[in-house]
């Protein structure tokens, strides 16, 4: 398992309604609510964030298309909406994406660029079974069963461990699941079971360093 992003997108909200400080990996920006939602209208509201992911994802499919053809389009505008209706008792979202291009492009391109935009990589994740997951990391005192070497300590607390699979999946020579001593710490450098150990969402993983010995 690998992660598309080496950082993740990082959110914090305070009191202050409802403004959420959003930090991705060369900045921060805010997002908020609009008035008729009790915000104050400061940054993008969440659903404005979503189909400004598709807006641009699909221009930049689109820009790449066109380069790698060398076609003379110096422009493309896209307009990005989405409604919601109750079909047969089930919810269904639909997103409507309106390509607007130079009235000199020839309909034959016109339309297979409205091909090529229906193969942008986050139109294919909304399309694809996506599965939202939720974490929370907890703290206190709990059944701790130990790993440990002369450099580390892994600790595991099983009541606290929420199955999140970054741990074996990223680490699968160190943690074992399908095993009884599931923990191997000879397995791989202290470093890199201290850095896989920091990954864990739940507080189920932590470690002990070992203490410098006298020279």
């Amino acid at each position: 398992m690998k992660y598309k992003l080496e950082k993740p997108v990082h959110a914090v909200i305070g009191t202050e309604k409802y403004q959420c400080s959003i930090e991705w990996r060369n900045g921060k920006f805010i997002a908020d609510e609009p008035l008729s939602g009790g915000g104050k209208d400061l940054g993008p509201d969440p659903y404005t964030l979503l189909l400004s992911s598709v807006a641009s994802c699909v221009l930049v499919t689109l820009r790449m298309y066109i380069d790698r053809k060398n076609w003379d389009i110096s422009s493309i505008t896209v307009n990005v909406n989405m409604y919601q209706e109750l079909v047969n008792d089930v919810l269904t979202t639909v997103i409507d994406r309106d390509l607007i291009l130079n009235e000199n492009v020839p309909d034959e391109r016109k339309i297979k660029l409205q091909e090529i935009a229906s193969h942008c990589p986050i139109s294919k994740i909304l399309e694809s079974g996506v599965r939202v997951r939720t974490f929370v990391f907890k703290t206190g005192e709990t059944k701790t069963i130990k790993y440990g070497n002369e450099e580390i300590t892994v600790l595991w607390k099983p009541e606290f461990c929420q199955h999140s699979t970054r741990c074996w999946k990223q680490l699968p020579q160190v943690f074992k699941p399908s095993e009884k001593k599931w923990i191997d710490p000879n397995a791989a450098p202290a470093e890199r079971i201290r850095e896989q150990v920091n990954r864990c969402p739940s507080g189920a993983l932590g470690f002990l360093q070992a203490l410098a010995k006298d020279k």
